[in-house]
């Protein structure tokens, strides 16, 4: 097919299509032997991910919502009984009964929707590895350690359950049509001992996302306002969890605030 006779980039979609072959490749890479693997793909686009995906992969499962685009993709891999497209918006789509099995995701991940796609995929059972393709500053602040001036609720909520790992840097130029910022390759894995238990995770992600709203703030002023202590409690459960009462949540590993999520959730409450 040639190219004017593909599928148009929408820009209601977020439509940026991967051309470059190397950029591609790496991402494939990045995910390891998908030989006895099935591959969930975010946003196939056109397929160019996808053709070197089901090269490698033993099956291949990709969740599209432009119906433009499905229909091409099921047009480009009728017959092969080892790719799957599904048409849909991914965050509507549970994506472990997707794959029937344990599996690794790939995607080229719209901007305007990237925070909520990557936790959507961090729902329980999780990918094996989860390679994305988002904007630099995004993958920037998943990588970020404590300290730093991207470290934020991103950073801790993905670090505390996940290995992250920023591979590459990707130019407009390897995008049809080209974005008007810098992209990144980041690879995501599971960490075998996350620092908060499953039962916790919602909990964590709140309280953090809320002690980041204060992240100018002392601890025992984040507890008295997140938390509602008074500040005797606060100052005690600082201690209880071996933080500094004056640390600020930007400097606060994801260790950190799982101590004090867990002694929160854990504590008594008044009659």
């Amino acid at each position: 097919m040639k190219p004017r006779d593909l599928p148009k980039a929408r820009k209601r979609f977020g439509q940026h299509f991967l051309r470059d072959t190397r950029v591609l490749a790496d991402i494939a890479d990045a995910l390891g032997d998908v030989s006895q693997r099935t591959v969930v793909e975010i946003g196939p686009g056109r397929g160019a991910l996808t053709d070197l995906l089901v090269q490698r992969a033993a099956k291949v499962v990709a969740v599209e919502v432009d119906r433009d685009l499905v229909q091409h993709l099921r047009m480009r891999y009728e017959g092969r009984d080892s790719v799957e497209i599904v048409e849909g918006d991914v965050l509507d789509q549970p994506l472990a009964p997707l794959a029937n099995g344990p599996f690794v995701l790939a995607g080229n991940v719209p901007y305007y929707i990237t925070t909520p796609i990557i936790f959507h995929a961090l729902a329980l059972p999780r990918p094996e590895v989860a390679v994305y393709l988002v904007q630099k500053e995004v993958a920037e602040r998943m990588a970020a350690p404590p300290g730093d001036k991207t470290y934020g609720a991103l950073s801790v909520n993905l670090q505390a359950v996940v290995h992250v790992e920023l591979l590459r840097r990707v130019p407009p130029g390897a995008f049809n049509p080209p974005p008007a910022v810098d992209s990144a390759v980041v690879r995501l894995v599971p960490r075998a001992t996350p620092d908060i238990e499953p039962e916790f995770e919602e909990r964590f992600r709140r309280f953090v996302l809320a002690a980041f709203g204060l992240r100018r703030k002392q601890m025992v002023r984040v507890l008295r306002t997140v938390a509602h202590l008074d500040a005797e409690s606060a100052q005690a459960l600082c201690t209880e969890c071996g933080i500094a009462a004056e640390a600020r949540p930007e400097t606060l590993a994801p260790a950190d605030f799982a101590r004090v999520v867990r002694a929160l959730a854990l504590r008594p409450r008044p009659d």
